[in-house]
């Protein structure tokens, strides 16, 4: 099985080892492209400005000048042209991507360019408890329960133009409760910070804070669940329409 590895935390970030070692669990065919640096949050934004640049760093190992969808688009397109991969892994990401994440991340984004392609791909990332923890952030849930999760996911009948979303519990592999499947959630945006600060020359500068995590009837959505300690486990499409409005707003043009 051909996998393309791809990610938004940039070609050397420390998630794409760990998500190298759990593919290599799966296949020997092994092809990464990513971005040449960090492009969290870059959502499914593609660079039409500027020239993108196509460096190999080693044998099937390829740094993009450019967004996740960039690097997947370059796979498809020029690297893997004559051998597409056959699977599609994005990640592991640094930090979760629940709920509306999915809709900012990069992470995310790369793997719904391969759904779009009609390549099986899947999301990972790990979710990490505290703030400012920099580079320490542990993927060792992801390591252990990588494999686990991705193997029936491989044996699962596919939708066409969709993909899943995995994010790991910022817990230590054995106390990881098991594997859930559930929606995406939908944190209060009305928690929303701007903080602002001030820099050393004395011009203000901003930092967004997300939203803190509702509570739903029975703990039901990727974000509780993965905040009680499972892996998640969230199956996405592309397909944005409104179906249950459509027949509404139809009728509005009658």
């Amino acid at each position: 099985m051909r996998i393309l590895l791809t990610n938004d935390d940039g070609i050397h970030a420390p998630g794409m080892a760990v998500l190298e070692r759990i593919a290599r669990a799966l296949s020997d065919d092994i092809t990464i492209v990513a971005p040449n640096s960090e492009r969290s949050g870059a959502g499914r934004s593609l660079t039409l400005t500027r020239p993108l640049r196509l460096r190999q760093l080693g044998e099937k190992r390829f740094a993009v000048a450019g967004t996740p969808t960039d690097a997947v688009m370059m796979a498809l397109a020029r690297v893997m042209k004559d051998a597409p991969p056959e699977l599609i892994l994005s990640g592991v990401n640094r930090g979760a991507n629940l709920g509306e994440d999915v809709s900012y991340s990069g992470t995310v984004s790369a793997a719904m360019e391969g759904a779009l392609a009609g390549i099986p791909s899947i999301a990972l990332s790990q979710v990490y408890a505290r703030e400012g923890a920099g580079p320490n952030v542990s993927f060792a849930a992801a390591e252990a329960w990588g494999e686990k999760v991705l193997r029936p996911l491989l044996d699962a009948p596919w939708a066409p133009r969709s993909l899943y979303n995995v994010n790991f519990p910022a817990r230590e592999p054995e106390q990881v409760l098991g594997i859930r499947v559930v929606p995406q959630g939908l944190r209060d945006y009305g928690q929303t910070e701007i903080l602002q600060r001030t820099d050393p020359r004395g011009f203000d500068y901003y930092w967004i804070k997300l939203a803190g995590m509702p509570s739903t009837p029975a703990h039901s959505t990727d974000l509780e669940a993965a905040a009680d300690g499972w892996v998640t486990v969230t199956p996405l499409h592309c397909d944005m329409t409104n179906h249950a409005a459509l027949a509404a707003t139809t009728a509005l043009y009658r």
